[in-house]
């Protein structure tokens, strides 16, 4: 059974590029640094960066949690992300973005005031 997420896996040509990106983006060093993985730590989930992957818009989705979605589009984008999906109320006052990080990944951010961190096992 699937109990929730806990990494997102993103493949990327030049590790040591998409390493320095995102420690830009999230503000913080990897936990797990080697030369086949990268592992970011990220409110309790894992971002994960993988070598001599092929980048994609078009497998997993996985949203990535944050304040102010606005704040952080345009945060994403001022560091070389290219916009893929405007910030979009979907309803109840959740609202999703995309962005394509500069590896050619789709990179999901959500803005849900629903979502309870204390029921994350």
């Amino acid at each position: 059974m699937l109990i929730g997420l806990r990494t997102a896996i993103y493949p990327v040509a030049d590790l040591a590029a998409a390493k320095d990106w995102y420690v830009q983006v999230l503000g913080q060093q990897p936990y797990f640094d080697q030369p086949f993985y990268v592992g970011f730590s990220v409110g309790g989930f894992e971002l994960g960066l993988v070598p001599l992957g092929e980048a994609s818009t078009q497998g997993p989705q996985p949203l990535w949690g944050v304040a102010n979605i606005e704040v952080a589009f345009q945060h994403l984008t001022a560091r070389g992300a290219t916009p893929l999906e405007p910030v979009t109320e979907v309803g109840e006052g959740i609202k999703v973005a995309a962005v394509v990080d500069p590896f050619g990944n789709r990179l999901g951010i959500i803005q849900n005031a629903h979502f309870d961190p204390g029921k994350v096992m």
